[in-house]
């Protein structure tokens, strides 16, 4: 990758990671609910989700290439399928973290499967490497580097929607409903706009 789209490809990076999708939405609602200790468990599970995504990205847009894009379609249903538990898990939440139903929110379990189901980061990471990198080099070296680079982008900028939680929790104790009906809803919105893409 040329020097000069260095500065672009960083925003593209930022762009991407700050904007919101379900593992942002997740962890404010996870740090709302919960506070900061379990929301950064969770986010831990989100960065090595993040982890294992960029990897296959790295290995999918080297060997296979344009193969892959007949795929994205499967992966945002299933992603969007994921994306509209979550949501439905958050509309039924009655503020008791006792809750049995589904998987419990706030574990690195749960960070880790929102990721790597999570067809923003797939659709981010593909089009982060054969965008910026591949027109310029075709080094399997050269992707693995900008691969191992790009877990440290979005759930970097996840962590802003963490800290967003944790100062807001107070206000979500007041608003618990509302809240969760409009995270459920920003959820479902995503999933839609998986489908559709």
């Amino acid at each position: 990758m040329p020097v000069t789209l260095i500065p672009s490809f960083l925003f593209y990076c930022l762009v991407s990671g700050i904007t919101p999708g379900p593992a942002n939405l997740l962890s404010l609602s996870t740090a709302l609910k919960h506070g900061r200790d379990t929301a950064l468990k969770q986010w831990r599970g989100l960065f090595c989700g993040y982890f294992i995504v960029a990897l296959g990205a790295v290995f999918v847009t080297y060997f296979i290439g344009s193969t892959f894009e007949n795929y994205i379609k499967v992966f945002s249903y299933i992603g969007a399928a994921y994306i509209i538990f979550l949501a439905v898990h958050i509309l039924l939440d009655n503020g008791n973290s006792d809750n049995k139903r589904g998987l419990r929110e706030g574990t690195f379990l749960n960070g880790f499967l929102v990721q790597v189901t999570n067809v923003k980061v797939i659709i981010f990471c593909v089009s982060a490497l054969t965008s910026f990198v591949l027109p310029h080099t075709s080094s399997f070296w050269i992707l693995l580097l900008i691969g191992l680079f790009l877990p440290f982008t979005g759930p970097m900028t996840n962590l802003v929607w963490v800290f967003a939680g944790v100062s807001l929790q107070e206000l979500f104790q007041k608003h618990r409903k509302v809240i969760n009906v409009i995270m459920a809803v920003s959820l479902i919105l995503c999933a839609v706009s998986i489908i559709l893409i």
